[in-house]
């Protein structure tokens, strides 16, 4: 597990890229408005929507996957993703330490999300990256649907970008069971430390490699890691 010789780098969104102290504020908002789209295409009551909503999402790794597998024909994902996504970002602020650590490393970085592309761009803005990942995100649709950790996303991600599956590559995960993808099996594996009740860590944590809890921080220790490479 040796950082100085870290080359890729791939980052979840939510929880990774912005604070997880954002995510009740944020991803609240998300979660909110997809048991309201649950509760609008099955005809049920809200409280019986959250109920799918959270099984699904413990079944089917997101509570998309499980609706597309129990409702094809109710429910459209594009309008799904447009419709769960229309929220605030303000309570996002910019990152200045995080954006002067990514124009620093000398990593090629991307985003993995099992959100929609449009999500991370605009939490991106807010956070004042965005320019530094343009063209070098990969969302739920370029997965074909297939959330992490299924490996194939992974797997496409890796071939799109020509990201080796080896320890030249950090990938960086807020949910412990993403870490469990086949396609990282020989990454360095890093999990951004948070309190949500999915992260099973008696089943997961064999997997983590290094707990972080500032992204900016991280990329400086690789930074400076392999800035003292050069002067070995």
């Amino acid at each position: 597990m040796n950082l100085k010789n870290i080359k890729y780098i791939i980052l979840d969104m939510d929880g990774c890229c912005y604070h997880p102290k954002y995510l009740k504020t944020l991803f609240g908002q998300v979660s909110s408005r997809m048991t309201d789209f649950i509760s609008l295409k099955l005809g049920i009551e809200k409280d019986k929507a959250k109920k799918i909503q959270q099984e699904y999402f413990y079944k089917y790794d997101t509570s998309l996957n499980g609706l597309m597998k129990n409702y094809p024909k109710l429910v459209d994902p594009h309008e799904f993703l447009k419709y769960v996504h229309d929220i605030n970002y303000d309570c996002l602020e910019k990152d200045i330490a995080l954006r002067e650590e990514l124009l620093k490393l000398d990593v090629k970085t991307y985003c993995a999300t099992n959100g929609s592309k449009e999500h991370a761009i605009n939490c991106m803005k807010k956070i004042g990256i965005d320019d530094l990942f343009e063209g070098k995100i990969m969302d739920i649709v370029d997965f074909n649907f297939k959330p992490k950790p299924n490996p194939e996303s992974l797997y496409l991600m890796c071939k799109k970008f020509q990201i080796p599956t080896n320890q030249e590559t950090v990938y960086i995960e807020d949910i412990a069971k993403n870490l469990s993808s086949e396609a990282a099996k020989d990454m360095i594996k890093v999990w951004f430390t948070n309190d949500q009740p999915i992260n099973d860590l008696d089943k997961y944590k064999h997997l983590i490699q290094y707990k972080i809890d500032n992204l900016a921080l991280f990329l400086k220790k690789i930074r400076l890691l392999k800035e003292a490479k050069y002067y070995e």
